[in-house]
């Protein structure tokens, strides 16, 4: 459950002065990101409810904004934004130290991802989990989470220009590596709601990156042995299903 954020009073705001267009829109985001917290869903979110919560008149929310769905859209924005700025950070550290290997640069994108996830589940779910207003396809291109996807793909993009292979076009594959991460992480919120299984998580990545994306010139052999893997023990023990020491 999120925790509460404090409300701010909602007695009608008095009128705007000339240049303070700016403040208000910032006011609106700021009553869009509060009641999304509060609420946890976009259906209760009406336009009145954000201009009650403003203290404005619904109409003047126009003013400022297309429709609610522009204003859930930039009040989600910086999530994003602070998503995919950890994520090129993390890519950047890895070239700094080893930038001939381009799968560790997106390998450590990809942990970024997950660890995002685990350790601000309330953010995550706000952002991924949270059913948002539905639009038109040609529209869904420009909602924010574009910033993260936009990390992902640029990392595979990297990668088949120096010539790993790749189970899927590039476009796909980043697709497909995102819906996976989101998949496994969403799981985990579901079923482990705490960082202790962040090591599984990591481990189920690694292993979805790995069957996608292989290493110029790497033969199957150098794929470690699935069975015996730590990643596999530990879903065996999860279900129970461990050998038992010889």
């Amino acid at each position: 459950m999120q925790p509460s954020v404090p409300r701010r009073p909602t007695a009608e705001r008095a009128r705007s002065r000339k240049g303070e267009g700016e403040r208000l829109r910032g006011e609106i985001l700021q009553a869009v990101n509060r009641l999304l917290v509060e609420w946890g869903s976009t259906e209760k979110l009406t336009i009145r409810a954000i201009a009650k919560e403003v203290g404005v008149s619904a109409p003047s929310l126009y003013l400022h904004f297309s429709d609610k769905t522009e204003m859930i859209w930039e009040a989600l924005a910086d999530r994003y934004r602070d998503l995919a700025d950890q994520m090129r950070a993390a890519d950047e550290n890895v070239a700094r130290t080893d930038g001939a290997h381009l799968l560790a640069r997106l390998r450590a994108q990809v942990h970024t991802y997950c660890r995002f996830a685990l350790r601000a589940p309330g953010q995550y779910r706000l952002m991924y989990e949270m059913r948002q207003p539905t639009v038109d396809a040609d529209r869904i291109g420009g909602h924010p989470a574009r910033l993260v996807s936009e990390r992902f793909r640029e990392g595979v993009a990297r990668c088949r220009e120096d010539g790993y292979a790749l189970t899927l076009p590039t476009e796909q594959l980043a697709q497909t590596l995102w819906a996976g991460l989101h998949g496994n992480v969403a799981l985990t919120h579901s079923l482990f709601p705490d960082a202790s299984a962040e090591r599984l998580v990591l481990g189920l990545a690694d292993g979805l990156l790995d069957s996608m994306i292989r290493v110029p010139g790497a033969a199957n052999e150098q794929v470690q042995d699935a069975e015996h893997s730590a990643v596999t023990t530990t879903i065996r023990t999860i279900l129970g299903t461990a050998e038992a020491p010889e």
